[in-house]
């Protein structure tokens, strides 16, 4: 609505689970139950999305004072001194490690760098620190890439070099949940984990760099979004993967693994979206050129709102403040 759109149901629409209620999420348990924690949130851009989100409820209880960013605002750090709660996002797009070769406005000069088998740094070096974390990826794996291995380059994706083979999306993706979550498994350090999974785009008439568009004002209807093979296919990888996590966890880290299933109820939503309203006014008298649309991206308020409730839901007993101690 700050820049300009003109409709505003998108801000009232709430999922709501067949067969049962789900609470709103409540900052003031949350923080109260989170005393002394630090949360962390990794992964791509959607991330920022998702914890623009849990300030706006937080700091409805308490303003907290961010204590450090880095130079480009991706990864950044909150503090809320009267609970002594941490808010941590993390940018670690593709979450193994990748050499990026991009500009602060997102301008490429060359295909990114990942190397299986080697986590990022940006999260694993304060892996230690973490109570609990939110992680997720998937979008930035449609890219132009090569891919290394011990150093050496083992194959690409559309990157037409014919001295290396083509390895799919699907694979490169399931390889780096693979890694990441072999390595959560065998840490010793066993923070609660929650893997948020697929976040849908809705572009129609096209995709981001070639004219789509996302003008829905309305929701979706069960069973009518249409064909989302690919979004299906990413989703269904998260989940086998993340099954295997579990297995590999053993009985006694029962439920430290948590699977935050955003996917289906998110789908329904091809009104939650910026679409050409990421930038200011763009249909106003002073706009020129392409207007392009965000159909990834989610306003605020909006579905990701309830992605939130759900986590609430799921901390279950983890929310009830430690006892105080007898006089």
């Amino acid at each position: 609505m700050t820049n300009g759109r003109p409709d505003d149901g998108y801000l009232y629409w709430r999922w709501k689970p067949y067969g049962c209620d789900i609470v709103p999420f409540d900052g003031k348990t949350f923080l109260e139950g989170m005393r002394g924690k630090h949360w962390a949130l990794v992964g791509d851009l959607l991330l920022r999305n998702h914890v623009q989100s849990l300030l706006c409820l937080l700091s409805k209880v308490e303003v907290p004072t961010e204590v450090y960013h880095d130079r480009t605002y991706k990864s950044r750090r909150w503090h809320f001194p009267s609970h002594n709660f941490t808010l941590s996002l993390v940018w670690a797009p593709f979450l193994i490690k990748a050499d990026i070769f991009e500009d602060d406005n997102g301008v490429s000069s060359a295909a990114p760098q990942l190397h299986f088998g080697n986590l990022d740094t940006n999260w694993m070096s304060q892996w230690d620190s973490f109570d609990y974390v939110v992680i997720s990826t998937g979008q930035w794996f449609f890219k132009i890439a090569v891919y290394l291995e011990n150093g050496s380059a083992i194959g690409c994706h559309y990157c037409q070099d014919k001295n290396l083979r083509e390895i799919t999306t699907g694979d490169s993706f399931r390889r780096a949940l693979r890694d990441t979550f072999q390595f959560i498994t065998k840490s010793p350090h066993k923070p609660v984990v929650f893997y948020r999974t697929w976040s849908p785009s809705h572009f129609e008439n096209g995709e981001w760099s070639s004219g789509g568009t996302c003008n829905r004002t309305v929701p979706f209807k069960p069973r009518q979004s249409g064909d989302r093979a690919m979004d299906n296919f990413m989703w269904r990888i998260e989940r086998a993967e993340f099954a295997k996590a579990v297995a590999d966890d053993g009985a006694s880290n029962a439920g430290r693994l948590k699977l935050l299933d955003t996917f289906e109820l998110s789908l329904l939503r091809p009104d939650g979206h910026a679409g050409p309203y990421r930038a200011y006014d763009p249909f106003g008298k002073g706009s020129t050129g392409k207007i392009e649309y965000d159909c990834l991206g989610w306003c605020l308020p909006g579905p990701i709102d309830t992605w939130n409730d759900i986590i609430m839901q799921m901390l279950g007993n983890d929310l009830k403040p430690p006892p105080h101690p007898r006089a």
